[in-house]
């Protein structure tokens, strides 16, 4: 279904393709489609589509906003210059307005609790471990970090991510209070630098939230500026549920 990929051009290709199929994952408590996209040279393209229309509603989060909060995470990467997350975009579909993002071919067996084990992949989980942080996910479950063929971990569903009020829910605890390097911590304040000054690169990351949520984030980057340490779980709900 799917098919290889220049990512600097997926963008283009998921706004322009057309839609062909779509499937139901089940496994999701939102309505969420894997979609058969018909690129405009005649191939094909996977995708996950999540439209507003089938998110849950829920007490802490504004309705009809999880699908810009997954637009506004990959922007977020994008600035930051760690392309970890698939290319997402935001796209009217069958469904209506949504999140739309390229499907990643990955080992299904393989998440956090078995990568941690392997101290190859030590570097990509301390990096997504940071940005879980200053774009405060409370939501990473272990089957949210993918591994593909090339041993690249891909982390996915960032819909509960940029509350104004803190609620980092994940399960990367492993490296609590750890320095955080300091080419890292360059590019967070490179990224909010261009966040705070609204300078135009910033904007696709800017457009998809609210100004309080703008607010936090920067506070969130400048808290760990000043500690140049991963944080510890605090005394809220500090784990996803379930973990996997």
């Amino acid at each position: 279904m799917s098919r290889t990929v220049d990512l600097a051009g997926a963008e283009r290709m998921l706004l322009e393709a057309e839609f062909g199929e779509l499937r139901p994952l089940w496994s999701s408590s939102n309505y969420v489609y894997l979609a058969r996209l018909c690129a405009p040279d005649g191939g094909e393209l996977a995708a996950v589509y999540k439209p507003e229309a089938g998110e849950t509603p829920l007490w802490d989060f504004p309705t009809g906003t999880l699908y810009r909060r997954e637009v506004a995470a990959y922007q977020l990467s994008r600035l930051l210059e760690w392309p970890f997350i698939p290319p997402t975009v935001e796209r009217e579909g069958p469904r209506g307005p949504g999140s739309l993002q390229l499907y990643v071919p990955h080992d299904g067996d393989s998440h956090f609790f078995e990568q941690r084990e392997d101290p190859a992949l030590t570097p990509q989980l301390q990096r997504i471990a940071v940005f879980d942080f200053v774009a405060n996910n409370a939501d990473r479950k272990g089957g949210h970090c993918l591994l593909d063929a090339r041993e690249r971990i891909w982390g996915i569903d960032h819909g509960l991510c940029f509350h104004r009020d803190y609620k980092m829910r994940t399960v990367i605890w492993d490296w609590a209070e750890m320095p955080v390097g300091e080419e890292w911590l360059a590019d967070v304040e490179r990224a909010a630098l261009a966040v705070a000054g609204d300078a135009p690169e910033s904007e696709p990351f800017r457009e998809q939230l609210s100004r309080p949520e703008v607010r936090a984030f920067l506070e969130r980057a400048d808290r760990l500026l000043q500690t140049r340490a991963l944080p510890a779980p605090g005394p809220h709900r500090s784990y996803p549920w379930p973990l996997v």
